[in-house]
């Protein structure tokens, strides 16, 4: 399919090209989570039968260890590559603790503090993905977060990857009834604060339907690129590059923007094209869209990169392929999907780690009353206002 754009209907044709992605049926998830949440552990156990089951929940630490000596060699220090360069961005990212002194004399402390107990989910389906094992429970330790688990299928390449991160437990299971017994705890599992990680709608739903319970990183639907592409670019590695995407699976929406209508000739058989007006029109397209990956690849192309605001993550140059941050960049591959890049971020140390205001009063009390009582007072609220001025009292005797 070959589209054109311009500046002026990019915001359209965007929109056009984001329908073609397939969406869930919400009622099916929410049966399940309400099933796992009264039944806990025997709800875990018929879904997972239902789709598959994969054996008892709670994986022992005799099968975590028997996996990383079975793993083989190039994988191992592969894993061991990204869990250093994903850990090493994961601690650049935890936010300094500050103190502000107020003119009254009180001081507010923001304090930065990481949740107990958080859950990666790592998906089986088709493959295991050890990697997305890396890129939740790395981050999460770098975080500081004190206990971290995951929830995925027993394949022995994801219980490697768990071993070699160090968790503290691993649950084989999968699908929403996973993230039902994290979210609400079962017999065998305690529930958790935070859940983060790909996967399918199913499991995407489900974390969007206990958000309100859990924190979660947001809904990792079906996965894109788009790669912005101008005169210059050698297209045989941005042509393995959409192909590459399109290997997460049915629904993958993968898109080479030009305004150069030989490159799209070259990509058009691995990508839906668009032809651009100029790389200004591209742009525009690319923020209107805002695709988990953005690739800009050739001169024009790339010096759009310091006006880019809308992109999970943005892959600079020929040599930077998105498969590269999908593994062992450094950067995270768990990404704002479906145009939430709008406003959404990739998982970082932040997704962890909540802001906590520590306020010590002190002397001030008298003049924050002062200032307090007569707002609370407009508000109806009066015990407000007496629970301030008393303090304002015993501040003067």
């Amino acid at each position: 399919m070959r589209l054109e754009c311009t500046a002026a209907d990019a915001a359209a044709v965007a929109a056009r090209v984001r329908r073609t992605v397939p969406g869930i049926d919400a009622a099916q998830v929410t049966a399940i989570l309400d099933d796992v949440r009264a039944r806990g552990d025997a709800a875990v156990r018929d879904h997972e039968a239902r789709f598959g089951g994969y054996g008892e929940i709670e994986v022992t630490p005799g099968e975590l260890a028997s996996a990383l000596d079975a793993l083989d060699p190039a994988v191992r220090a592969g894993l061991q590559a990204a869990i250093a360069n994903v850990g090493a961005v994961a601690r650049a990212g935890c936010d300094p603790e500050a103190e502000v002194t107020l003119p009254e004399g009180q001081t507010v402390r923001l304090r930065e503090v990481p949740v107990r107990r958080a859950a990666v989910y790592a998906p089986g389906g088709r493959h295991a993905y050890p990697s997305s094992v890396v890129m939740g429970a790395v981050t999460a330790r770098a975080a500081g977060v004190d206990e971290v688990v995951v929830a995925a299928p027993g394949h022995p390449l994801i219980l490697a990857a768990a071993a070699l991160c160090e968790v503290d437990a691993v649950y084989r299971m999968s699908g929403a009834q996973a993230v039902a017994a994290l979210a609400y705890g079962t017999g065998t599992v305690e529930p958790v604060d935070v859940i983060v990680g790909p996967g399918s709608l199913w499991v995407q739903e489900a974390k969007r339907q206990v958000s309100g319970r859990v924190g979660i990183d947001g809904f990792a639907g079906p996965s894109d690129l788009t790669i912005v592409c101008s005169q210059g670019a050698d297209p045989e590695p941005l042509r393995l590059d959409l192909e590459a995407q399109a290997e997460h699976g049915e629904g993958s929406l993968v898109v080479a923007v030009s305004d150069d209508e030989a490159l799209l000739d070259a990509l058009e058989p691995a990508a839906v094209t668009v032809h651009a007006s100029d790389m200004d029109a591209a742009l525009a397209f690319a923020e209107a869209l805002a695709p988990e990956h953005l690739q800009l690849a050739g001169a024009a192309a790339e010096a759009l990169a310091p006006r880019v605001r809308r992109a999970g993550c943005l892959f600079v140059g020929i040599e930077s392929g998105t498969a590269f941050g999908d593994y062992v960049a450094g950067s995270n591959h768990t990404l704002p999907t479906d145009g939430a890049a709008r406003f959404a971020s990739g998982l970082s140390a932040r997704h962890f780690r909540r802001r906590m205001a520590e306020v010590r009063v002190g002397g001030a009390a008298g003049a924050l009353a002062r200032a307090g009582a007569p707002i609370a007072r407009a508000e109806g609220f009066e015990r407000h206002a007496a629970s301030m001025e008393i303090r304002e009292n015993r501040a003067s005797t």
